[in-house]
């Protein structure tokens, strides 16, 4: 009988899943059999109170805690960071340049979270200061380390939101205990900030557009009385648009406005 061979690709794609289970798994069938001596515990997850009276978790806990957490991190990013109007800035400008799929979602997106990650430079810092240091030297507990990285976040978000935005939310969330924006919970800042971060993306959007259609107008009008009327004015624009962005070198000046819009620059 001739032997079951399995694709290359394939043979890989099982190894990768056979040794991820061997990880997931090996470390439960240690935690098992440590705990046969006793039934009723489970040595892997311990909460204990310290002096002051706090609980802590055990490390295995907040590793998965961490785990955890590591799946929101593209709300994360798409939510609460500049990505959402870098992002939408790049998809209004490929579509009055006329470009369907040049540049390619995938390089439109790594701009955006490059560009990003330039822009959240000082705040990441900030959070790597005051919080992540202190609770990696065992300064802070994980409690504490959370509550002072939401202040960073939380003041470049109130930097980015409009009033309007904001009291529109809190008067939703009927809340009256709110003495002032900056003690406002993310329940209420980030679908402000989002909001916010759309009208002004579009604003942006709305003055890159303006002259494209100005020169789409003019081809249009061209054709229009050379008696052209059956070839597209998309074909003829579309080398005129691409000239005027590479001349006035257009990625820089978008890149320079959008990173100028946070304050950045």
């Amino acid at each position: 009988m001739t032997p079951l061979r399995l694709p290359a690709g394939l043979g890989r794609t099982l190894g990768w899943l056979l040794g991820l289970a061997v990880l997931l798994f090996a470390p439960l069938a240690l935690a098992q059999q440590a705990g046969q001596a006793n039934p009723l515990s489970i040595p892997a997850i311990t909460l204990s109170t310290n002096g002051e009276g706090q609980q802590e978790y055990s490390v295995s806990l907040q590793i998965l805690l961490i785990m955890t957490a590591l799946s929101f991190i593209p709300a994360f990013v798409m939510l609460m960071t500049s990505f959402t109007r870098i992002v939408i800035v790049f998809a209004i400008l490929r579509q009055a340049l006329g470009l369907q799929t040049t540049p390619s979602n995938q390089v439109l997106v790594g701009m955006a979270l490059f560009l990003s990650l330039f822009i959240m430079a000082p705040v990441f810092d900030r959070i790597n200061t005051t919080a992540v240091q202190p609770y990696l030297n065992e300064q802070l507990s994980a409690q504490d380390a959370i509550a002072r990285a939401q202040v960073p976040m939380k003041d470049f978000m109130l930097g980015q939101t409009r009033q309007s935005d904001l009291e529109l939310f809190m008067r939703l969330s009927k809340r009256t205990d709110i003495p002032s924006a900056d003690q406002a919970p993310l329940s209420i800042l980030v679908p402000a900030f989002v909001t916010s971060e759309l009208k002004t993306a579009f604003q942006i959007g709305f003055m890159i557009f303006i002259p494209f259609l100005v020169i789409d107008l003019v081809i249009a009008s061209v054709l229009m009385a050379m008696g052209m009327m059956m070839l597209s004015p998309m074909i003829i624009s579309l080398p005129f648009k691409l000239m005027l962005f590479v001349l006035v070198d257009g990625w820089a000046l978008i890149m320079g406005t959008l990173a100028s819009s946070f304050g950045t620059v």
